[in-house]
């Protein structure tokens, strides 16, 4: 396939090729996704996780979530408070209300605990072999990532959705990649 000429093209291109998975590909997709991540957090164990809601065909990891918490990571969902910001962690516990936040994401419904997670999950709409992400252009993980401290990125994404894609000065590096 030749190189899309522009972002918005690449976008497309990627949002059909999550669509044109069976339902059957995406369940055992996000399976080896779901394991791959539950090893990897097994293995680092960081004390907090930014997680986040599973939406347009991204892999879907709550049922990883409802067991984390008796594993002794804390939760966080990430929440866009005002455009062209970086994102808030609000603790969240699985079950808790959700509602959609300025960007039109579903958000937890209550802002009490904003904590920084030790690591985030970027879901990624692609990503290429230096690491970095292609999300829907919002910037908001980008502007997160420049904060310090810095969490941990770790992208997630289907491998159907690997393309190479030039970056931008803004653009931040993720620090792992998992996919199924």
């Amino acid at each position: 396939m030749q190189t899309p000429i522009n972002k918005v093209e690449l976008r497309q291109q990627l949002i059909a090729a999550r669509r044109s998975m069976s339902e059957l590909e995406k369940s055992q997709a996000d399976a080896r996704i779901l394991q791959r991540l539950s090893d990897w957090l097994t293995k680092y164990q960081p004390a907090s996780l930014g997680a986040y809601i599973a939406m347009s065909g991204e892999p879907e990891l709550l049922s990883l979530y409802e067991s984390l918490d008796s594993r002794g990571i804390t939760l966080a969902m990430p929440v866009v408070v005002e455009k062209n910001q970086p994102l808030i962690y609000v603790r969240w516990l699985p079950g808790e209300s959700l509602k959609r936040d300025a960007s039109g994401t579903m958000a937890p419904a209550l802002h009490e605990q904003i904590i920084q997670p030790e690591v985030v999950l970027a879901p990624c709409l692609g990503f290429n072999d230096e690491g970095f992400r292609l999300g829907y252009g919002g910037g908001y993980f980008d502007r997160t990532l420049a904060q310090s401290p810095r969490p941990t990125a770790v992208g997630i994404a289907y491998a159907v959705t690997r393309r190479q894609f030039a970056t931008e000065a803004h653009d931040i590096a993720l620090d792992y990649i998992i996919t199924d």
